[in-house]
């Protein structure tokens, strides 16, 4: 398999205008992703909207391609840019997986990318794949309820704790354990929590990305609970890296600078 990196960087955002272009220590945000992500990955490509942002992602080095202001998400722009980079090089679509990778997580783990790229590996049939994290049997009740979080419902391969398939992505705690008082569930039951970081087999993605809104996921506000409903697996696997944190306000950019202050350079 053929694996390729596509970092979706808007410049518009309702809390945090010009975020990919944000200093962190001595760095725009969006050049520290693209360092973690070419750690594991030959080929990565920053989709953009704004010129600033294509001549930052250019004047620093890296690949970087022009698409359309109005995409709705990222799986729309990570098309975008597939279509620019199969147009000008040849990849055989069943034989490619592209990574999308969230362009606010400048202290992505390397090892999450590698773990997602895993789920296409040995020869598996995987179309989609994502990954997990379990919780915490010392998390919270409400750490576990909160409904920014989106939890997910997995059934595992057979004899495997670290692979298996999405059966449900919910903002609700999922699943419900009966009988059981709310505080002792983190630790009578197994829970997980869902990690925006998507791969898609390129000949899939033009085909969901097609796919109109569903039910469940105008409910939840979950877009890869879409795919689900029209009857794509989505493959999970279990990440074992250490969290971060992603970049959605002013503040979140402060505290990230105080992170990499403290990082071994």
């Amino acid at each position: 398999m053929k694996y390729i990196g596509i970092i979706p960087a808007r410049y518009g955002s309702s809390r945090f205008p010009g975020k990919p272009l944000a200093l962190i220590g001595t760095k725009p945000m969006i050049e520290l992703v693209y360092e973690q992500a070419c750690k594991v990955l030959s080929t990565v490509v920053v989709a953009t909207d704004d010129r600033r942002i294509y001549d930052c992602v250019i004047g620093f080095g890296g690949e970087a391609v022009m698409t359309r202001s109005d995409h709705t998400c990222g799986t729309e722009r990570c098309l975008e840019a597939w279509n620019h980079l199969s147009a000008s090089a040849h990849y055989e679509p069943t034989e490619t997986v592209i990574v999308n990778i969230q362009g606010d997580e400048p202290f992505i783990d390397p090892e999450e990318i590698k773990t997602v790229c895993q789920c296409f590996e040995n020869g598996a049939k995987t179309e989609l794949a994502t990954l997990v994290q379990p919780f915490a049997t010392m998390d919270s009740i409400e750490v576990l309820a909160n409904p920014n979080t989106p939890k997910v419902a997995i059934a595992f391969d057979r004899g495997s704790e670290e692979q298996g398939r999405a059966l449900l992505f919910s903002r609700s705690v999922i699943p419900y354990i009966r009988g059981v008082q709310q505080e002792e569930w983190l630790q009578k039951g197994r829970f997980y929590r869902h990690i925006g970081l998507y791969a898609y087999r390129a000949d899939v993605l033009p085909l969901i990305t097609a796919l109109p809104p569903s039910t469940l996921e105008k409910e939840e506000s979950l877009e890869q609970l879409r795919w689900l409903e029209n009857g794509y697996e989505i493959r999970v696997a279990v990440s074992h890296a250490q969290r971060t944190f992603g970049i959605d306000t002013p503040d979140d950019l402060k505290r990230a600078n105080d992170y990499w202050k403290n990082m071994p350079k």
